[in-house]
């Protein structure tokens, strides 16, 4: 089983072996949301690992992080400019990973960090930042590499975290139904529950003949809302593709 900082650490190899390829007209042109540049999906990353350190330091150390103190790091990201953006994204990135991997065995036994009404171990928090990481950074390659995957370093790891996500982005689209998924590479089989109110996604037992069957990096990015027509790898199954990428807009 893949450790979640394991699975960061070529995560961020990946992203700056990515950017160090890009131009400057690649860096200054669309990420995979339209409403993003490069620059600005990068920037999410820089900003994120600025506001992770600071969580993780505090929470380390028992101090209270201030309410305003992500608004003002958003703040100061956006008022950067790209070419600021990406080089202070990149070292942003690496300082984090690096404070993550310097957390003491004591420290990562003991550590409990809240958000909002959950809690989550050191696994737990790294775990949060692979997330962001991950779909971020195809955000960035999939503007140079169109039939680019998920990096396949964090794949093994963000599928068995999907049940959390799905609880916050599936939208209920009216008829009541379980869709069971099989996926590939890792092989996971799941029931992704359609209930009046709420989506939910669990484990399940194979069947023979699932309603929706893909590589493990395209439904994550299914459930991240990344999965339109043009960049979606064979699917096969009867589920109806559109309508599940209808109810899950995008994180």
């Amino acid at each position: 089983m893949t450790a979640p900082i394991d699975a960061l650490r070529g995560s961020v190899a990946h992203l700056h072996t990515t950017v160090e390829g890009l131009t400057p007209d690649q860096i200054t042109g669309p990420a995979y949301p339209s409403e993003w540049t490069v620059a600005d999906a990068l920037s999410h990353i820089g900003s994120g690992a600025v506001i992770l350190n600071r969580w993780l330091d505090d929470t380390i150390t028992g101090a209270p992080t201030p309410d305003d103190f992500a608004p003002a790091v958003w703040d100061v990201w956006n008022g950067k400019d790209a070419q600021d953006q990406t080089a202070d994204a990149l070292a942003a990135d690496r300082a984090l990973l690096d404070a993550l991997e310097a957390v003491s065995a004591n420290d990562r036994d003991t550590f409990t960090f809240s958000f909002g009404p959950r809690s989550f171990d050191f696994d737990g928090f790294v775990g949060l930042r692979l997330n962001e990481h991950a779909l971020h950074t195809w955000d960035v390659e999939v503007a140079a590499r169109p039939d680019a995957p998920v990096n396949a370093d964090a794949v093994p790891v963000v599928i068995d975290q999907l049940a959390m996500i799905v609880g916050f982005t599936g939208k209920p689209d009216g008829p009541e139904r379980q869709v069971a998924v099989r996926t590939t590479d890792p092989e996971r089989n799941l029931s992704l529950d359609f209930g009046a109110e709420s989506v939910s996604l669990a484990p399940s037992e194979p069947v023979d003949a699932p309603d929706l069957e893909l590589a493990a990096e395209a439904f994550i990015r299914l459930i991240y809302g990344r999965l339109d027509a043009d960049h979606t790898p064979t699917v096969t199954g009867p589920a109806d593709l559109d309508a599940l990428r209808a109810a899950f807009p995008g994180a």
